[in-house]
C-alpha cells in the first residue's frame, strides 16, 4: 500500500508508527512497574512461618549454647595441652638430670649423698603427678568438647526434622501465593486484551489510530511478557491447557473471518461492476494493483498482458479507454495519465 501513497503522506504515517511505538513504550513501562509491584501485596514467606516457634526457638537457643560451649571447650583444651606439654617436658628434663646424677653417684659411691636421692625421687613424683593432672585436664576438655559437639548435632537433627515439614509446608503455601499473584496479573491484563481486541476490530481505522496502535502493542506485551511466563505450572498441565484455549479461540476467530471475508466477496462479485469499483478504496486498489492481483477477488492477474481489461476470475472492469483521448488507463485512476481528463468527467458524460 505504501507505493500508493504520497511522499509526505508516507513520512507522516511513519511519523505517526513512530508516536504509536513511543506510546506503546510508555505504556509498558507504566504497566511493568505496576506488575513488578504486585507480589508486594502479599506478604513474603519464610520457613519459621510454619513452624512451632516456641520449640523451634529452644532447639536453636540449644544449638547456639552448645557450640558456645563447645568453643569454651576448644579453648580450654588449647590451654590445658599446653600445660601438658609444660609437665610433659619438665618431667622428662628432671629424669635426664636424675638419670646422669645416679650414674655420676654410682661412680664415686659416696653414701653421704642418699638423703639427696631420696629427695630428687620424690621431686620427680612430683612432676610425674603435675604431668598426669595436666593429662586428665586435657582429657576432660576433650571430653566437654565432644559432649557439646554430639549434643549439638543431635539438637541439629531435631531442628531439621523441624524445617523439613515447615519447609513442605512453606513450597504448598508458595505454591498458592504464586497463583494469587498470576491472577492480579490476570485481572490486570485480560481487561487490557479484551479492550485492545475492541479498539483492533472498531478502530484501528479511526482518526487517532496511532493511540490504538499503541495500546494494542502494550495490551499484547503485557499479555505475552507480564502474564504467560508465570502462569503456574503445576506440571505443565495449566500451561498447556491455556495454550490450547489460546489457540481454539485465535483458530475460531480466524476461520469465521476467513468465512466473512469469502461472504463479502461472493456479495460483492455479484455487484455491477461500476458499484464494486466504486466502493473499493482507492488506495487499496492501488497497493493491490501493484501486487498484480485483482482489486476486487485478490486473485493474481497478468497486469502487463495488454489484451486483459477485465478480471478473469470475478469480471471487475481493471483497463478502460479515456473519454477525451481514448487512451488505455487503469479504470481505478482518477484521472487519464494521457490528457489529465478526469475519470468522473468521463462518467457523466457517458451518463
Amino acid at each position: 500500500m505504501s507505493k500508493a501513497l504520497r511522499l509526505s503522506e508516507k513520512w507522516f504515517r511513519r511519523g505517526l508508527w513512530l508516536v504509536a511505538v513511543v506510546f506503546a513504550s510508555f505504556l509498558i513501562g507504566l504497566g511493568g512497574t505496576i506488575v513488578g509491584d504486585l507480589p508486594k501485596v502479599e506478604r513474603p514467606l519464610q520457613v519459621d512461618d510454619f513452624l512451632d516457634k516456641a520449640q523451634a526457638r529452644a532447639l536453636r537457643d540449644t544449638i547456639r549454647a552448645q557450640r558456645d560451649a563447645e568453643q569454651d571447650a576448644q579453648t580450654a583444651l588449647e590451654q590445658a595441652q599446653l600445660q601438658h606439654r609444660k609437665a610433659l617436658s619438665d618431667n622428662q628434663a628432671e629424669r635426664e638430670t636424675f638419670n646422669n646424677w645416679l650414674a655420676t653417684r654410682r661412680v664415686i659411691e659416696r653414701a653421704d649423698h642418699d638423703p639427696e636421692v631420696l629427695e630428687r625421687t620424690r621431686k620427680l613424683d612430683l612432676l610425674k603427678q603435675a604431668e598426669r593432672q595436666a593429662l586428665r585436664a586435657v582429657e576432660a576438655q576433650q571430653q566437654a568438647a565432644l559432649d557439646a559437639r554430639q549434643t549439638a548435632a543431635a539438637t541439629q537433627r531435631q531442628l531439621s526434622d523441624l524445617e523439613a515439614d515447615g519447609y513442605t509446608r512453606l513450597q504448598q503455601e508458595r505454591r498458592k501465593l504464586e497463583l494469587r499473584v498470576f491472577l492480579y496479573r490476570l485481572a490486570l491484563t485480560l481487561p487490557l486484551l479484551v479492550a485492545a481486541g475492541w479498539l483492533f476490530a472498531k478502530k484501528r481505522h479511526s482518526t487517532y489510530w496511532p493511540f490504538v496502535w499503541g495500546f494494542i502493542f502494550f495490551a499484547l506485551f503485557a499479555f505475552f511478557v507480564e502474564l504467560v511466563p508465570y502462569l503456574p505450572s503445576y506440571g505443565g498441565y495449566v500451561r498447556y491447557a491455556v495454550g490450547i484455549g489460546i489457540t481454539v479461540l485465535v483458530g475460531r476467530y480466524a476461520i469465521l473471518a476467513l468465512n466473512r471475508y469469502l461472504e463479502r466477496q461472493k456479495l460483492a462479485e455479484a455487484m455491477p461492476d461500476a458499484q464494486r469499483r466504486e466502493e473499493l478504496s482507492y488506495d487499496v486498489a492501488l497497493a493491490r494493483l501493484a501486487k498484480n492481483v485483482c482489486p476486487g477477488c485478490e486473485r493474481p492477474v497478468d497486469l502487463k498482458n495488454e489484451t486483459i481489461d477485465f478480471c478473469p476470475h470475478c469480471g471487475i472492469g481493471l483497463f478502460d479507454r479515456c473519454g477525451q483521448c481514448t487512451t488505455r488507463k487503469s479504470a481505478f485512476a482518477h484521472f487519464c495519465h494521457a490528457c489529465g481528463t478526469s475519470a468522473k468527467l468521463r462518467l457523466a458524460s457517458e451518463a
